[in-house]
């Protein structure tokens, strides 16, 4: 992977590695294949983080001017969200998969850094990203993007990392936690009602023509999943921080989850037959693919969190189906991506991904 052009859309990978091994540990079913699944996607997915978040270091020390350049950008600046989650998912995954192997004590210390520099991150882009849409970036009326999506889930995926760190901090920081959490989830459900209605108008009335930004469709299943895990996991860790009770948290997940993964398994079948099409016509790789890993993943956790919550053998199936999508996701967003460092590498490239916009994926037509 070249040092001088590796922009934040290279940690979709390290998001749809990490949340392979974290659904897996969500799944209302227990299997001992699921375990080792789980523990390698983790480990691999820490060895991900390293080796993109030490060549993007690189490539801003070498490159002073590689950080402006991209949030300057208008197709590349939502990626940031993708570092933020990037980060979060690593943290999150060390503590529900990572526990077992490097101890609990372990676990929470690296999850809790973790979820403070994405959540730093992640916050920062949510607001910064807007800012430069609205005052610097200049868009085509018809380019409304799932991909703007990106930057305003990272708080939603805070807020669901955060629900589980409320058991290891001490009170009076769990109510500040679980306060903080049910902030972020507010934020990020109120940019993705205005982002998905921008899109939905967009392709109602321009249509989608560019088979290369087709994965991008999948992005939206994002906070949509994430937003029903989020609140499914603050009603299973949160309620006694807050001074509530358990039952009308779950009360609540039940009633915001259960509409919000239907609208989601509406936009699959969408995005599904929109993808499929594409495909027929070809369907070139980009790093867009990994839109096929984490926001597939994010349905896992929120049908799994339903079905804990509803006893619904439904949801529980409906985690296991999906589940098997992600796997296959991941197959091919990682052999895609593996097979272009290669041609890289061979050629002796040095490829750009965002100035050029190669493998960023906003929805185009």
């Amino acid at each position: 992977m070249p040092t001088r052009a590796i922009s934040p859309a290279y940690f979709t990978a390290v998001m749809g590695t990490g949340i392979v091994a974290t659904a897996a540990h969500s799944l209302p079913v227990a299997s001992p294949v699921l375990d080792a699944v789980a523990a390698a996607w983790w480990m691999l997915d820490v060895a991900v983080l390293i080796v993109v978040a030490t060549l993007t270091v690189a490539h801003y020390v070498t490159d002073r001017g590689a950080l402006r350049r991209y949030l300057l950008d208008p197709s590349t600046a939502p990626f940031f969200g993708a570092m933020s989650m990037g980060v979060l998912t690593v943290g999150t995954a060390t503590l529900v998969v990572g526990a077992r192997y490097i101890g609990l004590n372990a676990a929470v210390s690296i999850d809790l850094a973790l979820w403070w520099v994405g959540t730093a991150i992640g916050l920062a882009s949510a607001s910064l990203v807007p800012i430069l849409a609205f005052t610097r970036h200049r868009v085509a009326p018809d380019a409304a993007s799932p991909v703007w999506l990106l930057p305003v889930v990272a708080p939603m995926v805070s807020a669901a990392g955060g629900a589980l760190l409320t058991d290891h901090v001490g009170a009076g920081a769990a109510q500040t936690l679980a306060l903080a959490c049910y902030a972020q989830f507010g934020a990020t459900a109120m940019a993705t009602l205005a982002i998905i209605g921008s899109v939905w108008n967009r392709l109602a009335h321009h249509q989608h023509h560019d088979a290369a930004t087709a994965p991008a469709l999948f992005i939206v299943l994002g906070p949509l999943g994430q937003s029903a895990t989020a609140v499914g996991l603050l009603a299973d860790h949160a309620p006694e921080s807050l001074g509530v009770t358990r039952e009308a948290m779950t009360a609540f997940s039940i009633f915001y989850g259960v509409p919000t993964m239907g609208f989601a398994l509406l936009w699959l079948v969408i995005a599904g037959v929109i993808v499929a099409d594409a495909a027929r016509r070809g369907l070139p790789f980009t790093l867009g693919w990994w839109a096929f890993t984490f926001p597939i993943g994010t349905t896992v956790t929120g049908a799994s969190a339903l079905a804990g919550h509803t006893a619904s053998p439904a949801f529980a199936w409906l985690a296991v189906v999906l589940y098997v999508g992600l796997c296959s996701g991941w197959l091919l967003a990682a052999g895609g991506t593996a097979r272009m460092l290669w041609r890289q590498r061979n050629a002796r490239e040095i490829v750009s991904p965002s100035p050029a916009r190669r493998d960023v994926s906003p929805v185009g037509g």
